[in-house]
């Protein structure tokens, strides 16, 4: 049984893999998108979601707080995060949930009774569990303890990836994993490292290796016209290689902007993309 670090578990998923699916969103990532909508996933560490909306100011936080971290002036309630020392007293108190602790560290036989719960709907639907994030590679060894005892189970199991960790890592988790669902966000390089913070060699390398193995791969590209629109062709181009994959374009959203004001950080507001736009996108490149 191995420790994992989690911040989500999510029943009847139908938008990341094949049928209804449970999915385990892992926290940590070493890619930081300029779009990302679970903000919430990329440090690995507990952190605190603020709802100023849903507060009633009670000041219970104010006296919780060894730290002194939490004030209410005239505009309204804050945290003082460089005072913070993650005891999250502050959560546990706040009955209202304006205060919300989101990380967890818990073991891999805890995750798997959550998987478990809806081996019906798996078996009934196509179904199974996807291993997501955050960047659910970062943690190979509890993730590989998972998959093998979703394999003795009969579940089928999708790990969705940014490809951005040693070949070895994938190398290890290949024989247990039923599908890859592999982010490719930039073609160029330097456009990628400009909308994630790092470059892409490794990630398509990784990419051909996997594609090449065998493995059932689907591709997921993320669409953010101000940031990626330049790149579709280049993707396209690169994915024709490889004729048996399928690849999905998967307009932005704004529906983690939310998040980011709750952990009180600056955000992208992109543009969402027009409907009519993308569907002609997805006919030109050959994009699902």
């Amino acid at each position: 049984m191995q420790t994992v670090n989690i911040f989500n578990i999510q029943h009847f998923s139908v938008h990341d893999g094949p049928g209804v699916r449970t999915v385990v969103f892992f926290k940590g990532c070493n890619l930081h998108c300029r779009w990302c909508h679970n903000p919430e996933s990329i440090h690995k560490e507990k952190e605190i979601l603020l709802y100023p909306d849903r507060c009633i100011g009670c000041g219970a936080c104010v006296k919780q707080c060894p730290a002194g971290a939490h004030s209410f002036t005239e505009g309204g309630h804050r945290i003082d995060r460089n005072k913070c020392i993650h005891c999250f007293r502050c959560c546990e108190e706040c009955y209202a949930d304006a205060l919300v602790c989101v990380g967890e560290e818990t073991d891999t036989e805890t995750v798997m009774d959550e998987i478990r719960r809806n081996k019906g709907y798996f078996d009934h639907s196509g179904g199974g569990v996807t291993f997501s994030g955050g960047e659910c590679m970062l943690q190979t060894e509890p993730l590989l303890e998972l998959l093998k005892s979703c394999r003795r189970e009969g579940i089928h199991t999708a790990v969705d990836t940014a490809g951005n960790v040693p070949w070895s890592s994938l190398e290890e988790v290949l024989p247990w994993t039923d599908l890859f669902l592999y982010d490719i966000k930039a073609f160029d390089p330097k456009v990628h490292k400009a909308c994630t913070g790092v470059t892409n060699e490794r990630i398509l390398e990784n990419f051909r290796r996997l594609a090449e193995s065998g493995a059932a791969v689907t591709v997921r590209i993320p669409y953010v016209p101000e940031l990626n629109g330049t790149q579709l062709e280049g993707i396209s181009s690169f994915l024709s290689g490889y004729p048996q994959i399928r690849a999905e374009l998967l307009p932005y959203h704004s529906m983690g902007n939310s998040k980011y004001h709750a952990l009180e950080e600056t955000f992208f507001a992109g543009t969402v993309p027009d409907k009519k736009a993308v569907e002609q996108l997805k006919k030109k490149y050959h994009f699902y």
